[in-house]
């Protein structure tokens, strides 16, 4: 599951289970700082997933009207793709049940996807549950931006930017402390098709920036990704 669990565990989670969290010998300085930076992180990729839709729409992925003659479907396709990446990028140790699985996890990503895409997300949504159930991942999604790339009555493609933020609890007692990571952006072709009159999510993929594409045009370069 790449997607969701890629780079959340960092070299700074070594220790999570060795014990209390390291003291905090620059004071207030160096909070003030890392907040600053952190800011500044997360402006740098609001900019890029921005350029990026912009990029994607006006490269050639786009229908000639980008489904502008449907309004409606328009706006139902960029809302329930934006729902889709909120749930899938949204879980925190609060959820897992007694046998070390997220039920709430599975079923609020369930509701938005097709029974085609959920054969795939039940195959590998242990990767998930495992990666919190051990190392108490707490991750939580937000959207940057959202275009039509195309839509018709349906089915529909749309373009995602945004960002994960994960946490985790480091250290036991009153040493126990909260580690903020930095937030690491995103950017997904989403596919929808429309179900006995309800948009689902049938598949998504990952794709990279500009920078790293062979072709703008022809968008070759893309990353394929693998279902949660």
């Amino acid at each position: 599951m790449p997607v969701l669990t890629d780079t959340s565990v960092r070299d700074d989670q070594a220790e999570l289970s060795a014990g209390s969290a390291p003291p905090d010998t620059a004071g207030a300085p160096r909070r003030t700082r890392l907040r600053r930076v952190l800011a500044g992180v997360l402006a740098a990729v609001v900019v890029t997933c921005v350029v990026l839709l912009v990029w994607m729409a006006a490269g050639g992925r786009s229908s000639a009207s980008g489904g502008l003659d449907l309004p409606r479907e328009r706006e139902q396709a960029m809302s329930l793709t934006d729902q889709f990446v909120k749930r899938l990028g949204t879980y925190s140790p609060d959820m897992l049940d007694d046998s070390g699985q997220m039920p709430a996890y599975r079923e609020q990503v369930r509701e938005v996807i097709t029974p085609k895409f959920a054969a795939d997300f039940d195959k590998e949504v242990a990767t998930a549950e495992q990666l919190v159930a051990q190392g108490g991942i707490t991750r939580s999604a937000e959207v940057f931006a959202t275009a039509v790339s195309s839509v018709d009555d349906d089915s529909a493609r749309v373009l995602v930017a945004g960002a994960f933020t994960d946490s985790y609890t480091q250290g036991t007692g009153d040493k126990a402390r909260t580690v903020d990571q930095e937030p690491l952006p995103f950017r997904f072709t989403v596919d929808l098709v429309r179900i006995e009159g309800e948009w689902l999510v049938d598949d998504f993929t990952p794709v990279s920036a500009p920078a790293e594409s062979g072709d703008p045009a022809t968008g070759t370069g893309t990353t394929e990704g693998s279902t949660p």
